[in-house]
């Protein structure tokens, strides 16, 4: 696979990677299918002006979160399969559960179901609380719907870079979110020039060595699917071994 070049190490820290989840969400209302994507602030220590795809770490509160509805049960498996010692079910929602929150922190779109204020407890959360409460005056709620994104792919951030992360990358689409409230882009600070971007121009892009290569993942997934995810997504994990991407498939 691709060269790693571009991705030489620039510290001698040995740092453990951390768990985190990535959301490519896709527009298919179209004739070439539009990936959302957003640059990465300049001031930023890991990847700045990089563009990338919403995403970032776990955290401890993401596994504990009620969901409308969960994981399907093939992407629970694989997710767990790649845990090791450390797998749970608690591990593998937060990753699917931290793709919905980050998504929602950098862009404002809500992969979730609308449940009675009755059906959901408010966590200690403040980006999950304005989640699942967007407004204090309607009677319903909002819940992550993990049930709308697919696992497809895993990668782990190379040794001797300033941040490290055991990525794993989700997909959905656009036509799966709720109302066209919900669909408004309300970009943070942290990602600018946050766009909607069609799939054969993003190569065009400024972008970490490793995104061309998940995006040729989800280029093919989606090519082979016609648009319509299999029952069963297969999986690409990407390791690095001499300075090289290495592809494998479970």
């Amino acid at each position: 696979m691709a060269d790693l070049k571009p991705f030489r190490p620039v510290t001698d820290k040995v740092l453990k990677p951390r768990d985190a989840a990535s959301l490519l969400l896709v527009d298919r209302n179209g004739p070439m299918p539009r990936l959302l994507m957003g640059k990465r602030h300049k001031s930023l220590a890991f990847m700045p002006g990089m563009y990338v795809f919403p995403g970032g770490r776990a955290d401890a509160i993401d596994g504990s979160i009620a969901a409308a509805s969960e994981l399907r049960q093939q992407d629970m498996g694989k997710l767990l399969k790649g845990m090791g010692s450390r797998a749970s079910r608690r591990r593998a929602r937060a990753l699917g559960l931290c793709a919905i929150r980050e998504t929602f922190e950098e862009t404002g779109l809500r992969i979730a179901g609308a449940v009675s204020s009755e059906a959901a407890r408010l966590p200690d959360h403040e980006d999950w609380r304005a989640f699942i409460l967007p407004d204090m005056d309607q009677a319903n709620l909002f819940l992550p719907d993990l049930s709308q994104i697919r696992y497809f792919a895993r990668a782990v951030t190379p040794p001797g870079q300033v941040r490290r992360f055991d990525t794993r990358f989700f997909l959905a689409f656009r036509d799966s979110l709720p109302g066209e409230a919900a669909q408004r882009l309300v970009p943070s600070g942290e990602l600018e020039d946050l766009d909607w971007v069609p799939i054969d121009q993003v190569d065009r892009l400024p972008m970490s060595p490793i995104t061309p290569v998940i995006l040729s993942e989800a280029r093919a997934l989606l090519l082979d699917s016609r648009g319509d995810l299999p029952e069963e997504v297969p999986v690409t994990h990407i390791s690095v071994r001499n300075m090289r991407f290495i592809r494998k498939v479970i």
